[in-house]
């Protein structure tokens, strides 16, 4: 080995970014970063930590100030993770860095980071107290309302919890207790606020729904309940899991079942029983198959569409024949693949038929009754609540419908409408179609407009106004 080698091996090896960062050489530390940029988030070797790491547990508090202010090429992440996966707010939080602590949540740092074990940087304060004998980065924790009921992934451990095993520190205990009791009552109030706003938007939806009254009152007491049940948690109570209500929905076509399915959805997800709004609508087509073991398959697959929200099955009552015969009928097979997954609580299954063939479905399986709870009977509309639904119908228009853009005449209220549909129809069209009457209607008013209006006409008011002459005449083309 020649002398020259020999002097190169036992010469020191120039300084790191790391090294700087810990010894707090902010005049190197300085010099070597703006040499070389491309160090800003350099990680070591072993600890996978940057400068930033380094610097804020070692609480150098002029360096973290430099990068947090950095002005060259690149910016310093915050919320980089070491092989613990601890943010540089952990590692100031678990060596009592106050200083650098305050610097890091000034600019933003995340106070609820969680390292891979789910500890945050409260966790790692706490059990710094325990050994240091001082709570300075608690503290400053606190001021930035860190979360005193955050749970660890180890054993569910919050800060308090670690806290009670070790001997003293009743200062401490008492500073994360008045905390903890704080972070309550905000939550309570910001839950209320929540709460009202969930129910306001509940009511709206209602407001879509004409007549039903029964069905209404029991959503509102639903929503009421579950609502409730967020704000008992959020005050830190323990309160049972609500069972999903599986229904059947009793009534004629045309009546609002299927509207009121998909309200139904978007309630029981604002409120955490389903984690999705989705409804998804089956008919025995849908679920029966036409030969010995298609039937299974093919319910399972439906019904694996709907996790997590709705299964509405409508004429549920086509899944049991009207009466025995000697050819097997694979309906009750699809009845009996849903109703196995009644109980799991993945799934919400609704009904829909007519009142009376639906007993066949109610009779057919002797665990009908006990998971589908909740009966609702939905009645004919009258005339006055087909011109109700008219007149949310015209006020509610999607872009997609054919009569979007279009509008009532004045003389179209409510009496003038409902008088109309009492004179045109008879009783027994109203009971057949219900709802279905309105959409008819309306696409036939829309053509005789067409019909009546010149192309000369250049007033844009007629142009888009439905008047009562437009009406009679659609609801005189149902009657033909």
């Amino acid at each position: 080995m020649n002398r020259s080698h020999d002097k190169w091996l036992r010469s020191p090896k120039p300084p790191t970014i790391h090294g700087y960062a810990h010894s707090g050489d902010l005049i190197g530390f300085q010099r070597l970063l703006r040499d070389i940029p491309s160090l800003l988030n350099e990680t070591n070797p072993v600890m996978a930590q940057t400068p930033l790491h380094v610097s804020a547990g070692h609480n150098r508090a002029e360096i973290v100030q430099f990068l947090l202010d950095w002005q060259g090429p690149g910016r310093v992440e915050l919320e980089a993770k070491n092989m613990y996966g601890e943010t540089p707010l952990h590692m100031a939080a678990k060596n009592g860095c106050s200083e650098a602590a305050r610097l890091l949540l000034t600019h933003s740092a995340f106070v609820e980071a969680r390292a891979y074990n789910g500890m945050t940087p409260l966790h790692l304060a706490v059990w710094h107290s325990l050994r240091a004998d001082e709570f300075l980065t608690v503290k400053v924790l606190l001021e930035y309302n860190a979360d005193c009921s955050a749970k660890d992934n180890v054993e569910g451990m919050t800060p308090l919890n670690h806290l009670s095993q070790g001997p003293g520190n009743e200062k401490l205990r008492e500073l994360l207790n008045w905390h903890l009791e704080e972070q309550r009552k905000r939550r309570a109030i910001e839950a209320c606020g929540e709460t009202k706003a969930k129910m306001d938007e509940l009511e709206k939806e209602l407001g879509y729904i004409v007549g039903l009254n029964d069905l209404k009152m029991q959503l509102r007491k639903w929503a009421k309940g579950m609502l409730l049940d967020e704000r008992r948690r959020a005050l830190g109570l323990h309160v049972g899991t609500r069972r999903p209500p599986h229904m059947a929905f009793l009534g004629n076509p045309g009546t609002g079942k299927t509207m009121v399915a998909r309200i139904l959805g978007k309630l029981l997800h604002m409120v955490g029983i389903l984690p999705t709004d989705k409804v998804t609508e089956v008919q025995r087509t849908d679920l029966v198959g036409e030969f010995v073991g298609h039937t299974g398959p093919k319910t399972r697959k439906k019904i694996q569409e709907a996790e997590g929200g709705i299964l509405f099955v409508d004429e549920a009552y086509r899944l049991i024949p009207m009466q025995k015969s000697d050819d097997k009928d694979y309906g009750l097979e699809a009845l009996e693949e849903i109703m196995s997954v009644m109980d799991h609580g993945k799934i919400v299954v609704i009904f829909a038929g007519y009142h009376e063939p639906m007993n066949r479905v109610i009779t057919s399986n002797e665990g009908f009754s006990r998971r589908v709870t909740k009966f609702f009977h939905f009645n004919d509309f009258n005339s006055k609540e087909l011109a109700e639904i008219l007149h949310t119908k015209m006020n509610n228009l999607s872009k997609d419908s054919l009569l979007y853009g279009f509008k009532l005449h004045p003389s179209c209220n409510i009496e003038a409408l409902a008088a109309l549909i009492e004179r045109e129809t008879t009783e027994k069209q109203r009971k057949e179609t219900n709802g279905g009457l309105i959409d008819t209607m309306l696409v036939n008013a829309r053509e005789n407009l067409d019909l009546r209006l010149s192309f000369e006409c250049i007033d844009t008011e007629e142009l888009l106004t439905i008047t009562l002459v437009d009406l009679e005449a659609g609801l005189q083309l149902v009657s033909q």
